[in-house]
């Protein structure tokens, strides 16, 4: 455990400039004594802020970086032009220099992801990062991953997920054996997608090394903290973690609105102040603000970019407590306990989407027609030819045989495929000449 934390921090990220920024970090000063700053960005505008904040500016310095990568670029365009010479870049290579235990950015998530994985590098044995948010429920803190850093993951990366944020939960809420549970549409074992059936058969199987794995878990779950850690792809994480988001927002306005509707209504919230109080406080979005960039050779904590002064101080306490705790080792001690991945789903397990041998389809009967005189004549060319040699026919009345009828309906063009007897094999002899009418 460290006792003095450095935290690094991209100034210029986020929709409400630097101004937010040294304001959550004057709020965390004020609770919290042994950290210590580093602000990435243009100093001519930086530097004339932190004079407003003296006991701020008493422990922090300032670096300066012209480049700002905005909230609309895209992550290979943030590369190109921010590589080493961005505020956020700059953020990024203090904490591998080890100049600094954490990094804070409210910027571009696209391009933070692109540039964190490109400068600090994945930890070995991690397939992906992922985004881990903590999450109030009825029970305690919990920890959900990935909420946006992987569309549509694979059982590999599931299971990189599941190791990763059971070290989180481990350094966060002193458990040796936090129980992890995958995100499924139901709990039984059959339903869900085959990637998370794959890769609950891997955790049930390595259950005990370092997590211990409760099976799958559905939505409503979550808000009930039934496990530690909740496990997740990216795509499925996101919205969940808007939808409780907004949830949260409409609770709050339904219940202002209810406690202002007449006086005997207000009078009531009078009285209950202080609950409401707290439930404001446990209800509050800004309260649990900050996502932690996992996998990485480094602890990244991506803020909200909207967010005000308390939003960025939760920020910047959670980045507080993963420098505090050593995170970083204590995912490399949770990859130590598992057994890559690779070797799991080669020997242990059968990939549900490997393909069964393709069934032999039955011959075609009506293509091998027997007592043929060339390769490639059909059986109903066969009776039409042998039809052409008989005598013929009073024009007048031409009679009707079924060889005729079969002939008509072979010579018809038809999508479906004929099954059943071959009315065709009556005909086997019709080489013999018929005798005279």
């Amino acid at each position: 455990m460290s006792e003095n934390v450095t935290i690094s921090v991209d100034a210029m990220g986020g929709d409400n400039g630097p101004r937010i920024v040294f304001h959550g970090a004057r709020l965390v000063l004020r609770d919290r004594g042994n950290i210590r700053f580093i602000f990435h960005g243009r100093e001519e505008i930086l530097q004339p802020l932190i004079e407003e904040f003296p006991e701020l500016k008493a422990v922090s310095s300032i670096r300066h970086k012209d480049i700002v990568i905005s909230m609309n670029d895209k992550p290979t365009a943030a590369l190109r032009k921010g590589r080493n010479t961005s505020s956020m870049w700059s953020a990024l290579q203090a904490v591998k220099d080890n100049e600094a235990d954490v990094a804070v950015s409210g910027g571009n998530t696209g391009a933070l992801m692109a540039m964190s994985t490109f400068c600090l590098r994945p930890i070995k044995g991690v397939s992906r990062p992922a985004i881990a948010a903590i999450w109030p429920t009825e029970r305690a803190d919990i920890v959900v991953l990935d909420v946006g850093a992987t569309v549509g993951g694979d059982a590999q990366q599931l299971v990189d997920f599941a190791i990763l944020g059971a070290a989180l939960a481990r350094a966060l809420f002193d458990q040796e054996q936090p129980t992890v549970g995958l995100l499924n549409i139901g709990t039984e074992e059959l339903k869900g997608v085959d990637s998370v059936k794959l890769a609950a058969q891997i955790l049930q199987e390595r259950d005990g090394a370092g997590f211990k794995f409760h099976g799958f878990v559905e939505g409503n779950d979550i808000g009930k903290g039934t496990v530690d850690v909740v496990v997740t792809e990216g795509f499925v994480g996101n919205i969940a973690l808007k939808t409780a988001e907004g949830t949260a927002r409409m609770v709050g306005a339904y219940f202002r609105k209810a406690l202002k509707a007449d006086w005997v209504s207000k009078l009531g919230a009078l009285i209950s102040s202080r609950a409401l109080t707290a439930l404001k406080r446990k209800m509050d979005p800004r309260a649990i603000n900050g996502g932690v960039f996992l996998g990485l050779n480094g602890v990244v904590i991506k803020s909200h970019g909207g967010t005000d002064e308390i939003g960025f101080k939760s920020a910047l306490d959670l980045a507080y407590e993963m420098g505090r705790f050593n995170l970083i080792q204590k995912i490399s001690e949770g990859l130590e306990k598992f057994e890559p991945v690779d070797d799991l789903l080669a020997d242990d397990v059968t990939d549900p989407e490997e393909k069964a041998p393709e069934e032999k389809k039955p011959e075609d009967k009506t293509a091998s027609f027997e007592g043929t005189d060339k390769p490639g004549t059909t059986s109903v060319e066969k009776p039409v030819k042998a039809a052409a040699g008989k005598p013929v026919q009073s024009a007048e009345k031409k009679p009707t045989t079924k060889v005729d009828k079969a002939t008509k309906k072979a010579d018809k063009p038809s999508s479906k495929k004929r099954v059943g007897k071959n009315p065709l094999r009556k005909f086997k002899s019709t080489n013999k000449p018929e005798p005279s009418a």
